[in-house]
């Protein structure tokens, strides 16, 4: 028995399939394209269509609007994809109308603007279906869910797995596709191809062997690296998304001095500045291999930069994958605090001069040395706090007075925020889950000791889910600003607290 679709040569490039996949964005109507006629777009997808085959058109049109509307349910993405099948095989038949392709993308986005409409639904659709024709097309083409803050996606065991492929293997591969490109719809297209290509190939060939259990070791080990990439980027992704290149530059950028607090500012800027560049080239490339070649370019960089500053980055450079290593080194906690001298203050000149940013920046670099559990998503929020702090003062009549008055908030208000983040990841990384939480509910009480044992324990479990989900490398970014807001805001004055 084999899949509903046919797979090309597992161990083949994807670049046709990656093209295709372009067009199945287009035929919702992706502006670029869009504006450069109707012709164009009806005449590609066609092209794809034909070359394809309707099968693995289908797959492909599954894993894009998976990926692209990724809080959709199964079967609303199974009325969207027979829907866009069924426009590109009957407009794309030999003979068919011209007008044919246009026609139906008109009827699909009435369709979407209907109040019973079976596709997605999306907040902005209502705003979208005020307009008409094209503009109401490349504005429903533009609409995209928010991606989940952790992937979703539980991988069965391999007998459920073959269960449910012997039961029915278009089901089977349908929902794979569904409920794996929505969970890492952040992962660059053609690492998303590639991953679920070589899975339910997996999935066919191990089902069907004499020897399913030795089948699926090789076959996973095979796949190993194709996994962490998956894994990896969508992480790598998601951080760009919420950030921009600028701030993820910086993101990096801390969080490597706070694995290596021993190293310059001048040592790890050319290393996150690269590592940002990764995630711009790549995040959005329709190129095969951008995020996998980049991505083991940067690992050897790093390597190369600071196997020899510490043993642990020595340790995850020595195996002879790269992708291991890449993935080592995301996972690896902060160092001790060193000892380190005061660090410099800019001075308000400095601040409202044109290197502003840059004298900014260096100091939350030196800040994330001396507090190196401080998480990213505090980091991440005094970067832009600092931008804001000098957008507001530096474009007064007096920025000095706007900057002194702000450093003595800062002082009474932030630092305390900073050292209480930085303690309770610190405790984090350093205890046993249960002796974490223990040592959290004394640490409360004795802070609180008139607060209510129920008030107690909802403080607890706010700062337990803070730090279990916030304090960890691979933290989901915009999950945790919330976190950042909500759970620690209260060690500042809620009324005036500068990070809130």
């Amino acid at each position: 028995m084999g899949l509903p679709v046919p797979l090309p040569g597992r161990r083949r490039g994807a670049s046709s399939n990656m093209r295709a996949a372009l067009a199945l964005l287009l035929l919702l109507a992706a502006a670029d394209a869009m504006h450069r006629g109707k012709a164009y777009v009806r005449d590609k997808v066609c092209k794809e269509y034909r070359v394809l085959g309707k099968e693995n058109f289908r797959t492909l049109t599954i894993i894009a609007n998976s990926r692209k509307y990724s809080n959709g349910t199964f079967e609303e993405i199974g009325h969207l994809v027979r829907d866009i099948v069924s426009l590109a095989e009957k407009c794309c038949a030999d003979g068919a109308d011209p007008s044919c392709y246009d026609a139906g993308s008109t009827a699909l986005s009435v369709k979407s603007c209907r109040a019973d409409s079976p596709f997605p639904a999306h907040p902005g659709t209502a705003e979208c279906c005020a307009h008409q024709g094209l503009e109401r097309k490349l504005c429903l083409a533009a609409l995209r869910h928010p991606p989940h803050p952790l992937p979703r996606y539980l991988q069965p065991s391999d007998t459920e797995l073959c269960q449910a492929f012997r039961q029915d293997p278009r089901e089977f591969a349908d929902r794979f596709l569904y409920e794996y490109a929505s969970s890492y719809s952040q992962a660059p297209l053609p690492v998303l191809v590639g991953s679920t290509r070589t899975f339910l190939s997996m999935v066919s060939t191990c089902c069907i062997s004499s020897s399913p259990t030795h089948c699926f070791l090789k076959e996973k080990l095979e796949r190993k690296t194709l996994s962490l990439l998956t894994l990896t980027s969508n992480r790598i992704c998601s951080r760009f998304s919420a950030y921009g290149k600028d701030k993820v530059s910086f993101s990096y950028l801390t969080s490597l001095a706070q694995k290596v607090p021993t190293a310059s500012y001048e040592d790890l800027l050319p290393l996150a500045e690269d590592a940002a560049e990764v995630s711009s080239q790549c995040c959005d490339s329709t190129a095969e291999d951008c995020m996998q070649k980049k991505l083991l370019e940067h690992t050897t960089k790093v390597c190369t930069a600071l196997s020899g500053r510490d043993g642990r980055f020595d340790d995850c450079c020595k195996g002879k994958n790269l992708m291991e290593n890449h993935f080592c080194i995301l996972a690896m906690l902060p160092a001790p605090a060193p000892k380190l001298p005061e660090p410099y203050e800019p001075t308000n000149k400095e601040l409202c001069g044109k290197e502003g940013a840059l004298h900014a920046t260096r100091y939350l670099f030196e800040l994330a040395r001396r507090h190196p559990c401080l998480p990213d998503a505090v980091l991440a929020k005094l970067y832009d706090f600092s931008g804001k702090l000098r957008g507001e003062c530096c474009s007064t009549k007096d920025p000095s007075a706007c900057l002194d008055g702000k450093r003595k908030r800062i002082e009474a208000e932030v630092f305390p925020f900073l050292e209480n983040a930085n303690q309770l990841c610190g405790h984090y990384h350093k205890l046993p889950f249960l002796e974490f939480k223990k040592r959290l509910r004394e640490t409360l009480a004795q802070a609180e000791p008139e607060a209510s044992p129920a008030h107690l324990e909802q403080l607890l479990e706010q700062r337990v889910s803070f730090a279990s989900t916030c304090c960890l490398p691979e933290a989901p970014p915009l999950l945790c600003a919330a976190k950042v807001s909500s759970d620690l805001g209260e060690v500042c004055n809620k009324e005036s607290c500068l990070l809130g």
